[in-house]
């Protein structure tokens, strides 16, 4: 009997696709219309073909962000990723324990990445911040607004606190599905707490630790509002990633080409990298 398609369902998923092309298409068709194009003023365009794009790329500007945001996730990712899984791993089962912990871990998550920002502005501050002060007093030379390794490390330890949290839970859900069976026989055959970790966790922690390694390595790499918050970029250029620049040469300067341009690369370089990240830890799976 030959099967009838009812193609109706679209309808309902049409919303849904509206919304998308709405807030997403519309605005990436007007970037890309700012990006081979040039201006005079008066509303007046002109095509310029690629050569925002060949500024761009010839830009030691951009590279140098570039450069910085590579840094920075690949940072991000070496503590986030393995203090994740530790925390998880340690983690209660059972008990009154596992919702406090959950709920700790959940709050940092809650709080809005402007706020973020200013908690730690303020946090790290030597005059009334409780990190900045209680560093000074003890005799060490903090001070993130003048000092390029001090404002590094406050914004990576404010990421860390931050989203730690997200990659804590994703690993501990993939934990607790983990059947007891599998424990058990690792017991039987007297398999040690490491041999338990490589041989069934991990494994089995496989598909979360993609979408964590993903998840972090996206929003690390299109971080801007915490470090704009802390410390504007600065001091100099010393946290001025990409996002921020962006943001800077089109805001700033109303530079709309080169930024319209700059926003159309940093976009496929975080797709590609992405893909990068995607195929060889599904790869690394699959020869699991």
């Amino acid at each position: 009997m030959q099967k009838t398609w009812n193609n109706k369902a679209w309808f309902l998923v049409l919303p849904v696709l509206l919304l998308v092309a709405f807030s997403a298409i519309i605005p990436l068709m007007t970037v890309v219309n700012y990006s081979v194009q040039d201006t005079f003023g008066r509303n007046e365009f002109f095509w310029a073909g690629t050569a925002w794009f060949e500024e761009v790329l010839a830009s030691d500007r951009f590279w140098d962000s570039m450069g910085r945001n590579l840094a920075f996730s690949a940072i991000i990712l070496a503590i986030e990723i393995p203090l994740g899984i530790f925390i998880a791993l340690n983690m209660p089962r059972s008990g009154w324990g596992v919702p406090v912990c959950l709920v700790l871990m959940a709050l940092p998550l809650l709080i809005p990445w402007n706020v973020v920002g200013t908690i730690w502005q303020v946090f790290g501050r030597i005059d009334i911040g409780l990190l900045g002060r209680g560093l000074w007093e003890l005799g060490i030379d903090y001070n993130y607004v003048n000092d390029p390794f001090d404002a590094w490390v406050t914004v990576i330890i404010m990421d860390v606190w931050h989203w730690t949290s997200l990659v804590v839970l994703l690993c501990y859900a993939g934990l607790v599905s983990i059947p007891d069976a599998y424990y058990q026989a690792a017991k039987i055959d007297g398999a040690s707490r490491w041999a338990v970790f490589r041989y069934i966790q991990l494994p089995k922690m496989n598909r979360v630790l993609l979408i964590a390694v993903l998840l972090r390595f996206m929003d690390s790499f299109m971080i801007y509002t915490e470090p704009f918050v802390v410390t504007g970029g600065g001091p100099g250029n010393t946290t001025t990633f990409l996002s921020i620049d962006l943001v800077k040469l089109a805001i700033g300067e109303f530079n709309l080409g080169e930024a319209a341009a700059m926003s159309i690369i940093y976009f496929l370089i975080i797709l590609a990298l992405s893909w990068v990240f995607y195929t060889v830890m599904t790869n690394y799976g699959a020869e699991r």
